[in-house]
């Protein structure tokens, strides 16, 4: 199964919350969470095929554009299932992911789903009922392994359209 993982620049590595400016870009590797979720890709035959990634400002400034160029990448690069965060606790990665992830199952022909801590209650209900979003602890909670671990199993039963997908939301998701 072949993933993508959309990151702000934090999560990426690329800056901290004040390089908010990054442009957009990726890595055909696995960088930031998706290296701490190297284990339990494993037991789901997944691997990240690329990491998207760009600063909370540079989407803000034009969300319409930044979701346009994701949706065109997440379609040139053709993966199995895109994993729009984790986003934590960060307001304006929450928001990224959501939208993105929304905008990704309109217009491709890749399945996306968002997470993110119950502390972005406001971009969630907006948002839970266009995309899936599966709960994370705020950044430095407890709990991140656990999430993780579901993280890759939605992704998993994603893929598969499988009728696990349902259960998994009432189970995992907000």
């Amino acid at each position: 199964m072949k993933i993508v993982m959309i990151f702000d620049q934090i999560q990426s590595g690329l800056g901290t919350k004040d390089d908010t400016m990054v442009p957009l870009t990726g890595k055909k590797e696995a960088v930031g969470p998706a290296v701490m979720m190297q284990p339990f890709l494993k037991e789901i035959d997944g691997r990240v095929t690329a990491c998207l990634c760009c600063g909370n400002g540079t989407y803000l400034a034009d969300p319409d554009e930044v979701s346009r160029k994701l949706c065109a990448m997440v379609k040139k690069l053709q993966p199995d299932v895109v994993i729009c965060g984790p986003a934590f606790n960060y307001p304006d990665y929450g928001e990224m992911c959501a939208r993105v992830a929304a905008d990704i199952n309109a217009t491709t022909d890749s399945r996306a789903f968002a997470a993110m801590a119950q502390e972005n209650s406001d971009v969630i209900s907006r948002y839970k009922d266009q995309v899936m979003i599966v709960k994370t602890p705020k950044k430095g909670g407890l709990g991140l392994n656990d999430s993780l671990k579901n993280i890759c199993r939605v992704a998993a039963a994603m893929a598969a359209d499988s009728g696990d997908l349902e259960k998994l939301k009432a189970e995992v998701c907000f």
